[in-house]
């Protein structure tokens, strides 16, 4: 079959070259519609309950999660010099396409009582810009005079000062964003050069784009680094510059269909998928080599070129094809799984994987026939003496101390497996960023300062209309719930319908501090009539019939129109996924002792608790996906050899590497995370081509052999071990690449990566001829 195909490619060859080109001009028009994506990307099933709630919270308050924190540290803040640089920038950010508020010092706002008309006014404390000290000091007083400001804006033992910037949802999450982002820090910048003081920024719209714009700039030099280390590698091997051209193409082509795909399943380009092009520069090299390495080997025997080229096709055709089938499970399992993140990567690497075998055998042979035959320096490699050397100590190893490989091996394992016991399972929001990096810093900032960054949210449903103004009952149980959240080190300061209504009743009592606090039945009754609120037509909330600004908006965000709905929103510390299950059920068990479960609902959401939750979920996901991916290429080892005894000795070469691997992480406190998960299935899908190359020859020498299991694996040693070397050592350059990455989990997978398919090469050269030799028979 495979002979007969080899000749039908080079007697219909014209039609092949045609058909790729021209599938790869069409892919290309898709490719260059490629987008970056700009949304916080979902690693948890929209049917899952927190996912649910999340939602549900969204629709009933909007989306989360919008808005950019900055903060500094100075005790010139009341000078003129440096509070009217701040109110300047207030302004500045304000104007800049996108921004809906901002919230800051310079703009604050006090609520006086007007009782003719029973309303509170809004009243600026500050009238920038200041000419005296004694002015900015007078209103400074009036301002310290405000609690609701305290551990919201500024620190007073720390000294450190913080603004708010919200966005428009539609433009934070969209291709305009980077730009957004770029005026902001232009203004950031022109301010901390007039002050001197540093800025620390955060918040996850920050976050989302600094790591979005990262992702693009890391995916554009892995996709030229790795071809440029492919094109360097392909040289020193074949000292052919046609071969490498060709090569280059098969993978350029494998790029722009990869970035095709991506447009066509309707995708972006996420921290997963961008890994997917110089992932197939990787793989499908090795795809060239294997058929470049049998061309020369027939070609050196036949002194034919077209003979060799059938034979290239006719014994590397169907290798090539499951050691395609194999590292494309390796990578489509994850679309088993129900994280539409994983789903995402599943899909488009491993239909591309594929896609590059039929590039493969419809491209090179044809490409091959119009080249000049081999040159004796083209296929030197073969003789390669410190190979051949190598291979000679492998044989011995193999064949004379097969007890030391077992025992060694053994050893191993053991060792492994103290180290798999002490893996963590552990993820952060920016814990694959350099603990140097000034985002990560920052980040730690106002984690120190300002209580973290991360949104959470806590949904009261009173299951009754009006529900939260027939008795005071409700805040007072809000009130509870805001003091256990104070004393909680992972939280900064809650914020909600009680702060406003706090608020309120310090304006009603002229501005003392001691007033603000939670209002009496009958102080409700009074203060009431002044917070006076109606529908909005717009939306699900309510708007105060004054035009009031600040804390008075207050009742229109945390309130639904029934009054029945309201949130408590505070911002949260990275506190990892392993903390976060434990810490949400602290949270719940308190709301339950507070609440009256008969008569409140309480949900717990946010988009930092679906994000770590959603981490969790992948992690869980671990096992499932290496079970699909062990028990599909499996099914198609057995199919492939038609031997359970040669299925069990080819696992087993290839389970031993992913032991040594997940030991290592244990061993050196690498967690278990989205980014690290990939490593053990992908690895697996690549390292089996090596198990494959090996046995296809091996039960393809074992007929010339009269089935002698002990001289055919001699054979197979020598006739392939050079090309599996070779093809590893390009595999290992092609992974240790993503060690220049930026980002952790992209650096454990290149190094974690190339460290599995260097063991599981030594594996499949010795350990795998050791159990053959063993346990198979010869008939």
């Amino acid at each position: 079959m495979w002979y007969k195909l080899g000749q039908n490619i080079l007697k219909y060859k014209l039609y092949f070259l045609s058909f790729l080109i021209l599938t790869t001009v069409v892919l290309g028009y898709f490719a260059s519609q490629v987008k970056l994506s700009y949304e916080f990307t979902k690693a948890i099933p929209e049917d899952n309950p927190k996912f649910v709630i999340y939602k549900k919270f969204v629709h009933q308050f909007g989306v989360d999660g919008t808005t950019i924190v900055i903060g500094f540290q100075t005790d010139q803040l009341f000078t003129p010099t440096v509070f009217n640089q701040l109110f300047e920038l207030h302004q500045q950010i304000k104007n800049i396409p996108g921004v809906t508020d901002v919230l800051s010092i310079p703009y604050a706002y006090t609520l006086s009582k007007d009782t003719i008309a029973s309303k509170f006014i809004a009243q600026k404390v500050f009238h920038a810009p200041y000419t005296s000290d004694s002015a900015l000091a007078k209103d400074q007083q009036i301002f310290e005079q405000l609690p609701f400001y305290k551990n919201l804006l500024y620190q007073p033992s720390s000294h450190a000062y913080m603004m708010a910037v919200s966005f428009m949802p539609d433009s934070i999450n969209s291709a305009s964003r980077s730009s957004i982002i770029h005026q902001l820090e232009n203004r950031l910048n022109a301010f901390s050069n007039n002050t001197k003081l540093p800025l620390h920024i955060s918040g996850l719209p920050y976050i989302r784009t600094i790591l979005a714009d990262r992702i693009k700039k890391e995916m554009v030099w892995f996709l030229i680094g790795s071809l440029v280390l492919s094109a360097i590698t392909l040289l020193l091997f074949f000292r052919s510059i046609s071969a490498m051209l060709m090569s280059l193409g098969v993978v350029a082509m494998g790029v722009i269909w990869s970035f095709g795909t991506m447009v066509l399943l309707g995708q972006k380009i996420t921290l997963l998928t961008a890994l997917i092009p110089p992932l197939v520069v990787v793989i499908g090299i090795p795809n060239c080599i294997y058929f470049l390495n049998k061309y020369h080997t027939s070609y050196s025997e036949t002194q034919d070129r077209e003979k060799a080229l059938i034979q290239m096709v006719g014994r590397m055709g169907i290798v090539t094809l499951f050691c395609n089938i194999t590292a494309a499970i390796g990578f489509f399992v994850f679309a088993f799984t129900k994280s539409p993140l994983l789903k995402e990567f599943g899909w488009v690497s491993g239909v591309n994987i594929m896609a590059l075998f039929f590039i493969s055998l419809f491209f090179i042979p044809p490409v091959l026939s119009y080249l000049p035959a081999p040159k004796p320096k083209h296929v030197k490699y073969l003789d390669n003496k410190y190979l051949s050397s190598l291979l000679l100590r492998i044989e011995k190893w193999t064949f004379h101390h097969t007890k030391w490989v077992f025992g060694c091996t053994i050893v191993l394992v053991v060792v492994a497996l103290i180290g798999v016991l002490q893996i963590k399972k552990e993820a952060f929001i920016v814990d694959d960023l350099p603990q140097k990096d000034t985002l990560f810093l920052d980040l730690k900032w106002f984690e120190q300062n300002g209580g973290g960054v991360m949104p959470m949210e806590i949904v009261i449903d009173t299951k009754k209309k009006n529900g939260l103004i027939r008795s005071i009952k409700p805040l007072e149980n809000i009130d509870a719930l805001q003091q256990f959240l104070v004393t909680q080190p992972e939280l900064g300061k809650p914020l909600g319908l009680l702060e406003g209504i706090k608020f309120a009743k310090q304006a009603f009592y002229d501005g003392d501090s001691a007033a603000y606090t939670v209002p009496s039945g009958t102080e409700m009754a009074f203060i009431a009539p002044y917070l006076a609120i109606e529908k909005n037509k717009t939306n699900n909330t309510t708007s105060s019939t004054s035009k009031n600004q600040g804390p008075a908006q207050l009742l229109n965000k945390f309130i639904d129109s029934s009054k029945q709905i309201t949130r408590v929103s505070v911002n949260m510390k990275d506190i990892g996924s392993a903390k976060l299950p434990a810490f949400i059920q602290k949270i719940d068990s308190a709301t339950q002792s507070i609440f009256d479960t008969s008569k409140y609902h309480v949900e717990i959401t946010g988009s930092s608790v679906t994000f770590l939750e959603g981490s969790n979920f992948i992690i869980k996901g671990l096992g499932e996906s290496i079970f699909w991916a062990f028990l599909l290429i499996a099914i198609c080892m057995l199919f492939l050899f038609r031997s359970f005894p040669i299925l069990i000795c080819s696992l087993i070469p290839n389970l031993v590497p992913l032991l040594i691997t997940a030991g290592i992480m244990g061993w050196m406190g690498i967690s278990l995370k989205p980014s690290t998960v990939l490593v053990f299935s992908v690895a697996l899908g690549i390292a089996i081509d090596v198990t494959i190359r090996f046995l296809i020859n091996y039960k393809q020498e074992l007929v010339h052999f009269d089935y002698k299991v002990h001289a055919t694996l001699i054979q197979t040693i020598q006739h392939t071990g050079i090309s599996i070397i070779y093809t590893s050592l390009v595999l290992v350059a092609g992974f240790v690449i993503f060690c220049l990455s930026d980002f952790g989990g992209t650096q454990a997978l290149g190094w974690l990566t190339s460290l599995t398919l260097v063991v599981s090469t030594l594996t499949n050269l010795i350990l795998l001829p050791a159990l053959i030799k063993s346990f198979i028979k010869e008939k």
